[in-house]
């Protein structure tokens, strides 16, 4: 398992100032995907801001989950910069439990394989 020492968050802005409140926003609201999955060993967290897009998607939300397996990747936009890590982790959060739950079906329902005509080595 890993120790909250080896666990890395990264959190970025583009044309944002990154301000404390808004680092310990993002670090509380991805604490609850570290606490879903332990095998989670670095999230990124990528904040953009767009002042030339309409006011509705100004704020862009990117992320990207290092775990064991394939990487995780989403990105969400919203009028607000808040609302957009909100919904960016809700997404995230999803993406983690649809992973799981696959793996799990995986693992309980394993394919039938088929030995039809293969000659299987002899265990000595």
């Amino acid at each position: 398992m890993n120790s909250q020492n080896q666990r890395e968050l990264i959190v970025s802005g583009i044309h944002l100032e990154l301000t404390p409140s808004l680092k310990t926003f993002v670090r509380e609201k991805a604490e609850r995907l570290f606490r879903h999955e332990e095998h989670i060993g670095r999230i990124r967290v990528e904040l953009e801001c767009d002042s030339k897009h309409d006011v509705g998607t100004r704020f862009k939300a990117k992320g990207h989950i290092a775990i064991l397996g394939p990487a995780l990747n989403a990105t969400v936009e919203a009028e607000e910069c808040h609302k957009a890590v909100a919904l960016l982790i809700d997404k995230l959060d999803r993406m983690l439990a649809k992973r799981h739950h696959l793996q799990k079906v995986k693992r309980n329902h394993p394919h039938a394989v088929e030995f039809n005509g293969v000659e299987l080595p002899k265990a000595v």
